[in-house]
């Protein structure tokens, strides 16, 4: 497949957009509601360093589908997980 380098961009960004905003049910719900039963503290926990790790990466070889889509996706993932953790530590004390 013979694509050409704004063609990849767009495919990039296409990608970008479609994973970032499917986080955004979730963080509204989270925000809102307060409930974060559903939510496991290891998998964000996990999900959001990896992110972060996108993030890095994509800033060292500077594509920008790579940094706009993971820098918003670290900021959905990482308030949910400051949710979720303020919530776990409220109900063991």
């Amino acid at each position: 497949m013979n694509l050409e380098s704004h063609q990849i961009e767009i495919i990039g960004y296409c990608a970008a957009f479609l994973t970032t905003i499917a986080f955004l049910p979730q963080a509204m719900q989270s925000w809102r509601t307060r409930d974060l039963s559903g939510v496991s503290l290891g998998m964000y926990s996990l999900f959001t360093a990896g992110v972060g790790l996108w993030l890095i990466y994509g800033l060292i070889i500077e594509k920008w589908p790579l940094i706009l889509a993971n820098a918003l996706t670290f900021a959905l993932a990482l308030s949910i997980l400051l949710l979720k953790l303020r919530h776990t530590s409220k109900h063991q004390k």
